[in-house]
C-alpha cells in the first residue's frame, strides 16, 4: 500500500474513504455537468467535435509535454512497467476475442477487446492519478497511453480485419492506423515531453506560461466533453433502433475493465516484482488505478471508423465511466 501525504497512515477506513472521494468526486461530477448539458440541449451537439478539438490538439498535448519534461527520463521508459502493462493487455485481448468471437464475428469481438483493455487515461487518467498519488504517477501514466494508443490500438485493428470485413485487409488496416496515430499529437507530445527531459530543456517564459494556461484548460474541458460525448451517443442510440443493444453485449466487457484489467495488473505487477524486475510500488500501484478507469472515449471513434458496432461500443464507454465512480474509488481505497 502507497502513502502519499493526502492518506495519513493512522486514519481510519472511513476517513479513507472520504479523502479519496474527495479527490475522485470532482473529477466524475464534471463527465456528469457534460453529460447532463448535452442532454438538456444546453450544449449544442454540433459544439461537441469543437470541444474535441480543442482538448485533443491544444490542451492535452500541452499537459502531456509539461508532464513529459517534469519527468525523469527513467519513469517514462520504464521496461519493467511497459512489459508489465502489455503483457495484461494482450491477456485480456485474447480473452476477449476468445469468448465473444464466434458470437459477434472478429471484427466486433476485437473493438470489444479494445475497449476492455484501453482505460481513458489521456482524458482523465493522467490528472486524476497525479492528483491522487503525486507529480511521479505521471511516468507510469503516460507509459500506458503510449502502450494503449500504439501497441493494444494496433494489436486489435489486426484482429478485426481477420474475419475479412469489408473491403480492407490486414495491411491496409494497419496503415491507416498508424497515419492516425502519426495524426494524433498525444503521442508526439509525450515524445517532445521526453526528449526536454532527457536534454533538460527549459522552454522561455512566455512560451512556458502560454502552454500552462492551456494544460490547466486540459483536464476541466476534457472531462466536460466525455461528459457530453456519453450523451450524444446515448441520443443517438435512442433514435435508431439499429444501435440498440442487449445487455449480455456490453455489460460483462464494461465489467472485465473496470475489475478483471486492474486485478490482472496487480497479479502480474505482484509477480513481477517477486521475480526480481525493478517494479516499484508506486510504478506498481499507478499502473493499477490506470487499467481501473474506464474505457477510452477514442475507442468509439475507432470502432465507427472500421465498421464495428458503435453502438455496443458506445454503450460500454458509458456504463463503464457511470460504474467507475464508485469501483475506482474503491481501488484507490485499496490501494493507496
Amino acid at each position: 500500500m502507497i502513502q502519499t501525504g493526502r492518506f495519513p497512515p493512522g486514519a481510519g477506513r472511513m476517513q479513507r474513504v472520504l479523502s479519496v472521494l474527495a479527490i475522485t468526486f470532482p473529477f466524475f461530477a464534471l463527465v456528469l455537468c457534460g453529460y447532463l448539458a448535452a442532454r438538456a440541449g444546453l450544449l449544442p451537439q454540433a459544439a461537441i467535435p469543437g470541444l474535441n478539438a480543442f482538448v485533443l490538439f491544444f490542451a492535452l498535448p500541452c499537459m502531456l509535454y509539461r508532464f513529459g519534461a517534469q519527468t525523469p527520463i527513467g519513469q517514462l521508459l520504464d521496461p519493467a512497467a511497459a512489459g508489465v502493462y502489455a503483457l495484461c493487455a494482450v491477456a485480456l485481448v485474447a480473452a476477449t476475442v476468445a469468448l465473444t468471437r464466434r458470437r459477434l464475428g472478429w471484427n466486433d469481438a476485437a473493438f470489444g477487446a479494445l475497449v476492455a483493455a484501453f482505460p481513458n487515461t489521456g482524458f482523465m487518467g493522467v490528472p486524476l492519478l497525479v492528483a491522487l498519488l503525486g507529480p511521479a504517477a505521471a511516468g507510469p501514466a503516460i507509459l500506458t497511453m503510449l502502450v494503449d494508443m500504439v501497441f493494444t490500438t494496433s494489436l486489435c485493428i489486426a484482429l478485426s480485419r481477420l474475419d475479412g470485413a469489408g473491403t480492407h485487409g490486414v495491411a491496409v488496416a494497419l496503415r491507416r492506423a498508424l497515419r492516425g496515430m502519426l495524426a494524433n499529437p498525444m503521442p508526439w507530445a509525450i515524445v517532445l515531453g521526453a526528449v526536454a527531459s532527457a536534454a533538460q530543456w527549459r522552454l522561455p517564459a512566455p512560451i512556458d506560461g502560454t502552454l500552462a494556461l492551456l494544460a490547466q484548460a486540459a483536464s476541466p474541458v476534457a472531462l466536460f466533453t466525455i461528459g457530453a460525448v456519453l450523451a450524444r451517443s446515448r441520443m443517438q442510440a435512442g433514435h435508431d433502433p439499429g444501435e440498440r443493444v442487449a445487455p449480455r453485449d456490453y455489460l460483462p466487457i464494461a465489467l472485465a475493465k473496470l475489475f478483471v484489467h486492474p486485478l490482472l495488473v496487480w497479479a502480474a505487477g505482484g509477480a513481477a516484482s517477486a521475480a526480481g524486475l525493478p517494479l516499484s510500488p508506486l510504478a506498481h500501484t499507478a499502473l493499477v488505478l490506470a487499467a481501473a478507469l474506464p474505457s477510452a472515449s477514442n475507442v468509439s471513434l475507432l470502432a465507427e471508423r472500421f465498421g464495428a458496432h458503435n453502438g455496443r461500443i458506445a454503450r460500454i464507454i458509458l456504463v463503464s465511466t457511470a460504474l467507475a465512480f464508485l469501483s475506482f474509488s474503491g481501488a484507490v481505497a485499496l490501494r493507496v
